[in-house]
Order: C-alpha cells, then structure tokens, then sequence
C-alpha cells in the first residue's frame, strides 16, 4: 500500500494539469481525480500498479467527470463559452451537456507542458502571492494541505480556506488555462521561479523518516528545464536551473548506505553525478555572461564552488562567505544571513561565525529553525564549549523534522555528555 500511495502521490500533478486542460474547469479536475484515487486504492492492490499511473488517474477521473455532469445535467457557462469558440474556428463538437469531456482519446495524452501551463494559470496576478504560491505547491506539486500550511507556518484550517478563495478565485475571474502572450509572462516568471524553488526545497529537505522527496526534486527541475525553454533569455530562470541541478548531482551522497545523515565534509564526493554538475556550471556560465547576477545565480555560484571542490578542504570558503554578503545585499534574509555566518566560521574561524549567529539569536530570528540551534551547537563544539553546546543540539533536536537529521543531532549529544 505504501508504494501504491508513492505512485499516486507522484502522479497527482501530471494527472491534474492535464484534466485541467482537457475539462477545462479546475475544481471539476480536481474533485474527479479526488475520486480516481479512490478508485486505484481499491483496483490496483488487485490489478496490479498500471504502466502508466497518470494516464490511468486522468481516464479514470475523466469518467468520473463525465458521470457527476451526466447526472447533474450541466455544464459550466465558460465552457459554454469556450466550446462555442472552440466551434467557430472549426474544432468544435455538438452541442451536448456532458460534450466538456467526451473528447477523441488525444486529448487525454499527457503533454509535458500541461503542468508548467497549470503552473503560469497559478500564478496570474489577480490572486495574491500567498495565494499563487499555496494554490501551486498543491496542484502542481501535490502537496498536502497540513505540508503547505506547515510551509507558511499556519495551521490546517487558514490554509484550507486560502486555497477554496484561491480556487474560487480562478472560477469567478474565468481564468482560461493557456499560456500567457509573451507581454504577461514577464509578470508571473519571478513568482513562478520562487515557487519551483519552494517545490525543490520542500523535495531537498523533507520531513519524516526519509531526508528527501526525490520525485519532488524531479518535478521542480523538469519544470525549471521547461520554463528554461520557454524563456531562454532569463538569466534568472537559468540561475535557478543551475542551482537545483547543482544540489541534485549531490543527493546520492547525502545518505550513508544504512539511511544515515552525512555532512558535506564527510561525503564521498565519487558518488556526486558529475555530468549534471557539468550540466548545470554550463548554465550557470551562460547566465553570468551579463554580470548583473540575481539571487538565484549568485546561490548557483556558490553550490557550484561546493560542487567543483574536489576534496572538503579544496572549499574556496573565503569567496563563499564573500558571495554571501553579496547575496545579503540583493536579498535580506535571516537564512542567508545563517549561511553566511556559517561561511564566515569555516574561512575565518568559529569564533567570527559564532559572533554572528549570536546575534541572530539576540534579535528573535529563526528561533523556530533547528538549522539555527545546529548551527550553534556546532560551532561551540567546535570552540570546546560543550555544555552550551548540549543545550543547543538539544533546542535543535526538539526543532527537527527528519529522522536522519534527529538521529545525527543524538549522536552528537551523546558524543559530547
């Protein structure tokens, strides 16, 4: 049962971008993709797991539809509207109240593009970036509403509520799902770009008993290729391209063989992928080519000299705690500000990185972060001062939400008692 709940959970997203173009109405999609599910809970522990999951959930639901607008005798005005259009220019059908999905078989292929389209449809500025960002992590990147409201640290309820306003939203405006003309999509490229990388960060460092999401990590970096493809020219796009393909080439490392946490010092860097380093210092190359680098080339720069280091103490960290201040001045952030002190300490001593995650916690930031506290705790290991240390690991532990991380912090406490 657990690989079948992976296999949907995987699914989910390519299965509702494609639903949504095909029936053209995005809580009809989603409710009739609700009920596929169901569906393969009960069928496939019998059936056996299809070839093809997403195309299996799309013509399941796509039934599903077709029988609530049978039995309901309706269909919604836009499509209506959309229909009359589409016959106009002669791709139209009869009229018929259930005509929105029976459709020729084509239709329900699946297009690689169908999810970047319901993406940029996400991401249209009449809702709000909150909204944009939510209504995105959970259609496009299947997230669970308790793992979104999690993200904007709210609770269960506010966030099931700002997606009914964000879905509500889309249907009161008629938001077509389309592809913006080249004017509109200028506006939505920073959005879209900052929510794949929430998608990747939320794959890279997940919760629960494993450290990672890869089939989160993959889907943000198909969809950075895409949005790479669709604006070539964006050497911010490229920039997150180059940085989520540089931490990816990493993720084999990341884990020891029996699951357990494995700091970057430590990794056996002949496992990194290599190519895709190559891949993406070639991106990131092209991008810096106009030398007015935003905050996703300059995070590039600095996986790429983590990446490219042969061995731990080959680190140029002189020039990443340098990158880092650049990145503080282009982005003010208690995370880079974090980073940067942990840069500083490996260049120039803990002592000059504790100084500066003290005063992180003098003025209340990230105080709810176990990265903070870990990063404390370790610096004043490292000065020898293990008492204060203990009690760091231990607000770290009491923060963490993956079991390899929390296993590492216990090491480490009872290392030190």
């Amino acid at each position: 049962m657990d690989d079948i709940e992976r296999i949907l959970r995987e699914s989910v997203g390519p299965a509702l971008a494609t639903l949504t173009r095909v029936l053209r109405d995005f809580d009809l999609a989603e409710e009739s993709l609700q009920e596929a599910a169901v569906l393969a809970m009960q069928r496939w522990p019998t059936d056996g797991n299809p070839d093809q999951p997403a195309a299996w959930l799309v013509t399941a639901a796509r039934r599903k539809a077709l029988d609530r607008l049978r039995r309901e005798g309706r269909r919604p005005l836009k499509q209506q509207s959309a229909w009359r259009r589409d016959t106009a220019l002669g791709t139209g059908t009869p009229d018929d109240p259930a005509l929105v999905v029976e459709m020729h078989e084509e239709s329900d292929v699946l297009l690689d593009d169908d999810q970047l389209t319901l993406l940029l449809m996400c991401c249209h500025p009449s809702l709000n970036v909150e909204s944009q960002i939510a209504l995105t992590l959970r259609s496009v990147a299947g997230l669970s509403t308790v793992e979104i409201a999690r993200a904007f640290l709210v609770d269960d309820t506010t966030m099931g509520q700002r997606l009914t306003r964000a879905k509500r939203k889309i249907r009161a405006a008629g938001i077509p799902f389309t592809r913006p003309l080249s004017a509109d999509l200028a506006d939505r490229v920073e959005i879209v770009c900052h929510t794949i990388y929430l998608v990747f960060n939320e794959g890279y460092s997940s919760s629960g008993p494993s450290l990672m999401r890869v089939d989160l990590c993959a889907e943000a970096i198909r969809l950075g290729w895409l949005l790479h493809r669709l604006v070539p020219d964006d050497v911010e796009v490229a920039g997150l391209l180059a940085l989520m393909l540089f931490h990816d080439a990493r993720r084999p490392a990341r884990l020891s063989a029996d699951g357990e946490l494995v700091l970057m010092e430590d990794q056996d860097r002949s496992l990194w992928d290599h190519e895709r380093i190559g891949d993406a210092d070639a991106i990131l190359r092209v991008a810096m080519v106009n030398r007015s680098p935003g905050p996703y080339q300059i995070q590039a720069a600095i996986a790429a000299l983590h990446s490219t280091a042969a061995h731990a103490d080959e680190t140029e960290w002189p020039q990443i705690a340098s990158l880092y201040g650049v990145l503080r001045r282009v982005v003010s952030s208690p995370v880079v500000e974090l980073n940067r002190a942990v840069a500083v300490a490996m260049a120039d001593g803990a002592g000059a990185g504790l100084a500066l995650i003290e005063g992180l916690i003098e003025r209340g930031q990230l105080l709810d972060s176990h990265l903070l506290h870990a990063a404390h705790a370790d610096l004043l290991r490292r000065m020898g001062h293990y008492p204060a240390a203990i009690v760091a690991y231990q607000r770290a532990l009491e923060l963490v939400r993956t079991e390899p991380e929390r296993r590492f912090l216990e090491r480490r406490i009872i290392q030190l008692s």
